[in-house]
């Protein structure tokens, strides 16, 4: 399953990114005149739809990179892609579910293309190489009940501290419901180093939100 960096994970059947959208109702008949006027190029469709979509669509792009700038260039990127592939939507699924899954997987072919993204480091290189925070020996396996304590900004601004291979194998761990096998084969590496950078990231914000004085994870 592992694609070059150039190719577009956007409309990918096998990548599964169906963990936060799958089960829910099938598309809204509400939105089936806007997704038909996106597909015409309208403008005011596209902007209406921006318009939805938007505060939903940039939580999910911020806990995905390290400001709101960039998070901004994938959510951009990630609308542009959503009206180009809205013909190959099947109303299977909620339409913001569906969207979601663009916006996801453009984060990830964002990273894949930054050549100096730890993204691209070799299966059997040691994270720790690169100064993370964490202690070697440290475990965030306990603990993992409190998340839902956490107010969902202190969470993100937390992540974006994150080196890029962390924020990302926790993303799609924790959020996207992925498996260490699917992670392993959707960034290139083994199912070893993303089980390390979950621990990784996991210590990590423990350790940041404990000095910013959050309940720790």
């Amino acid at each position: 399953m592992p694609r070059s960096d150039i190719e577009l994970a956007t409309l990918d059947p096998n990548v599964r990114l169906q963990g936060a959208w799958e089960g829910m109702e099938t598309a809204e008949p509400a939105y089936n005149g806007l997704i038909e006027g996106c597909i015409a190029g309208e403008r005011r469709s596209q902007q209406r739809m921006y318009e939805l979509f938007y505060g939903k669509m940039m939580a999910v792009c911020l806990r995905y990179t390290k400001n709101h700038d960039q998070a901004k260039d994938i959510l951009q990127d990630g609308f542009i892609k959503v009206y180009r592939s809205l013909k190959e939507y099947t109303n299977t699924g909620s339409l913001e579910g569906w969207i979601r899954r663009i916006m996801v997987n453009t984060a990830i072919d964002h990273f894949r293309r930054a050549r100096h993204s730890y993204l691209l480091l070799g299966e059997d290189r040691s994270m720790e190489e690169f100064g993370d925070l964490a202690e070697q020996d440290e475990s965030a396996e306990d603990g993992e009940a409190a998340w839902g304590d956490l107010k969902p900004a202190d969470v993100i601004n937390a992540m974006q501290k994150l080196t890029p291979a962390y924020r990302t194998v926790f993303n799609l761990y924790v959020f996207e419901e992925m498996t260490h096998k699917e992670i392993a084969e959707t960034l290139d590496i083994s199912i070893g180093t993303s089980k390390s950078n979950l621990a990784k990231a996991k210590a990590n914000l423990k350790r940041l939100l404990a000095k910013e004085g959050q309940p720790t994870i």
